[in-house]
């Protein structure tokens, strides 16, 4: 019975949400899949995406479908994507141990390899602070920086070793970081390189990515808990809010322009958004049914994913 009262408040929510709400699939290359996608912020312009397990560069063309894919070298496997001010693509590339540039003119490579000293990072995601520094995590305890215009990179040990995963900026430029294993969020001090650890109110919650909206509130996607959770640095106070389901799993999460929030679902293979305001869930289910997303980014009015198990990316556009 709770079953069927699940699924009949979940219909509810996605035809009430699905009136202004539409959904665009683009099928990706047969044998390729995405992990991460980013979605350059001009209207109707690139779609890049991370191909982890062939090594390879994305770059989709929503008006045509069009997808170029750039080999990113031997033993390449990129985990996430961002996009810098002159539209080229960064990756966070595990298999290499590096972090490279995609030029988006010329498609050629810059690689800058981890130090030697700092071991196998299995490097997760990246952002860029307001001073243009690009900063990094890696799953395997670690947590750097590169300065794009010096090519000087550093690594450091994060506290309580392994997690460090999704990775964000806010507005006046902090960065913050979100470890998975050890269950807090990192608050990285941009002159020090020290981090400040953040406890969600929710023990052992795998904090797993994190949003910043435009008033600089960080929002974090727990995957332990199935909590969406807020914090605010100038008050330092928490809140949570459970995921719609009986056992949500809280992947992802990006905060769109209107300061609302979306998140992937895991269990129940839902895109949700949620409301502040009225602290009410909208929900989305995609066509391809299992989709698997593991990272969500947009753009005024459109909402992207990479769908890892169904190898296409989703555009949710809403308005």
């Amino acid at each position: 019975m709770r079953s069927l009262l699940l699924a009949l408040l979940l219909g509810a929510l996605a035809a009430a949400a699905g009136a202004q709400t539409s959904i665009q699939v683009y099928p990706l290359p047969p044998r390729i899949t995405a992990h991460d996608v980013w979605a350059d912020p001009l209207p109707d312009g690139p779609v890049w995406f991370s191909g982890q397990s062939s090594g390879n560069a994305g770059r989709l063309d929503p008006k045509t479908g069009k997808v170029e894919l750039i080999p990113l070298g031997p033993g390449a496997a990129p985990h996430g994507v961002i996009v810098d001010h002159d539209g080229s693509a960064w990756f966070t590339d595990g298999g290499q141990n590096a972090i490279v540039r995609v030029d988006a003119k010329t498609l050629s490579l810059k690689k800058w390899p981890l130090p030697k000293d700092s071991g196998y990072a299995n490097l997760n995601t990246a952002t860029f602070d307001r001073a243009g520094i690009h900063w990094f995590t890696g799953q395997n305890g670690i947590y750097g920086r590169l300065d794009p215009k010096t090519g000087d990179l550093r690594v450091f040990d994060a506290p309580r070793g392994r997690g460090p995963y999704g990775i964000q900026s806010t507005p006046d430029g902090t960065v913050y970081f979100a470890s998975l294993a050890g269950s807090y969020v990192g608050r990285i001090d941009a002159a020090t390189y020290k981090v400040q650890v953040l406890e969600p109110p929710t023990r052992d919650q795998g904090a797993r990515r994190v949003w910043s909206d435009s008033k600089g509130m960080l929002w974090v996607a727990e995957w332990n808990s199935g909590n969406l959770s807020r914090y605010d640095p100038k008050s330092g106070a928490w809140k949570s809010w459970k995921a719609p389901g009986e056992r949500p799993r809280v992947y992802a999460v990006y905060v769109d322009e209107t300061d609302r929030p979306w998140v992937s679902e895991w269990d129940k293979q839902l895109m949700l958004r949620f409301d502040p305001a009225t602290e009410k869930w909208d929900s989305f289910a995609s066509p391809s049914g299992t989709a698997n997303v593991r990272q969500i980014h947009g753009r005024r009015g459109e909402v992207w994913t990479p769908e890892s198990a169904s190898g296409k990316l989703v555009v949710y556009r809403y308005r």
